[in-house]
């Protein structure tokens, strides 16, 4: 049995990201399978520390994970590094005695505890006096109750961390509330939409992947416009010197650059740069996600019966934030890119053969398991190899931006 493992980032109040909550499947039969708490964790645990990598998982962050009450009780926490994991208390554990004596233990020996989607009730201060951190949920509580509950906590020593922030609106408010951490996708979404114009060294960034994108690329006007932007070339000639391609003598100008990678790769790699240049005021997870979802695009393409174009799903992935870089309406941005009908129709109307692929994709990464499932089938990919090519794409997107 395949176990599934997607990660949602948590950031603090500077957008920087602090860690990954773990979110756990197992297997796609049944999107919501009869698997209880322990089981579910364990099987985490194992894959994540063992099998994966905790450090491939997490980029070296905190991991959030989820303990329910009998793996609290056997001290199990305590059988991995307590710098790599804040261990989440679940709401339905029951705080008694020897609910408090095990977590007193956990505490004592270094981890940080946290309480996840927290309602305050009277027996819960026990673990609220342990507890680093508390976990308000914003789709679901009231806003009333959670200023009641911020005005509880301030002054001690309990940081505040708002879940579901889904828009920058909730990021502010939550923000302007007290809250040290927040965790969910405002930071995929357009910050700003109406009256804002993209920045002139945007436009030519633009520019720049338009025409490298483009059905007939020029390379002679390639040159051009890349010559406009020194960043670009700087990273350019870099790359191409680099040791990794063993070049016996240096290639100094931005033609021969240029010809010697071809137009498939320059394609790639001018597409990468300039995604990463258009989020520079960004955060680094808007990135790294793009970058992700292109590779986890690219990789099912590789293995489906459904002869995709694999450098269009590319694409596809990597451009499908570029309202949240650009703070601008897709339809917009695409009116500025000479990309495919294909890939176009899959940004702007999710419809098409590369738009269940990229369904697929931003389902795994929220860990909505009932979506991939629907969807899985239509590629034509097997299920067992999914989790090793969101693995692959994470650990690709996390060496790119290294």
């Amino acid at each position: 049995m395949e176990v599934y493992v997607a990660r949602q980032p948590i950031f603090n109040k500077n957008k920087k990201l602090f860690g990954y909550e773990l979110l756990f499947r197992e297997g796609l039969s049944n999107a919501f399978p009869d698997i209880d708490g322990d089981t579910a964790t364990s099987k985490l645990l194992s894959n994540s520390f063992f099998s994966i990598g905790m450090n491939q998982l997490t980029s070296g962050k905190t991991a959030f994970i989820n303990f329910p009450q009998s793996l609290l009780l056997n001290k199990v926490p305590m059988m991995f590094p307590s710098e790599k994991m804040t261990v989440e208390i679940l709401e339905d554990v029951d705080p008694n005695e020897q609910v408090i004596r095990a977590c007193t233990d956990i505490a004592a020996a270094g981890y940080s505890l946290a309480l996840d989607d927290f309602v305050f009730k009277s027996d819960l201060q026990p673990l609220i006096e342990l507890a680093d951190i508390i976990k308000i949920d914003f789709m679901l509580t009231p806003i009333d109750e959670i200023q009641k509950m911020v005005n509880r906590f301030k002054g001690n020593h309990i940081k505040l961390l708002a879940e579901k922030i889904e828009t920058y609106e909730n990021f502010e408010e939550a923000l302007s509330m007290g809250f040290m951490y927040f965790q969910g996708y405002f930071f995929s979404k357009p910050e700003i939409i109406s009256g804002k114009e993209i920045a002139p060294s945007k436009i030519i960034l633009l520019q720049i992947v338009g025409e490298a994108n483009r059905e007939n690329c020029s390379f002679e006007k390639l040159e051009t416009l890349m010559n406009k932007d020194v960043s670009i070339c700087y990273k350019l000639l870099r790359y191409i010197n680099s040791a990794f391609f063993k070049r016996a003598c240096e290639i100094a100008t931005i033609k021969h650059a240029i010809v010697l990678l071809g137009e498939t790769e320059i394609k790639r790699f001018i597409s990468m740069v300039a995604t990463a240049e258009l989020a520079s005021d960004k955060p680094e997870e808007l990135v790294r996600t793009s970058i992700t979802r292109a590779r986890f695009c690219e990789l099912l393409g590789l293995h489906s019966q459904n002869g995709v174009d694999i450098s269009e799903l590319f694409l596809t992935g990597l451009f499908s934030l570029i309202d949240a870089m650009l703070d601008n309406k897709m339809e917009n941005i695409m009116q500025t890119l000479p990309l495919s009908k294909n890939i176009k129709q899959a940004l702007l109307e999710e419809k098409g053969d590369l738009a269940d692929y990229l369904k697929l994709v931003s389902s795994y990464e929220s860990a909505n398991w009932e979506i991939f499932s629907s969807i899985i089938s239509k590629i034509n990919v097997s299920e067992k190899k999914i989790p090793e090519f969101y693995q692959d794409a994470v650990k690709w997107a996390d060496s790119y931006l290294i």
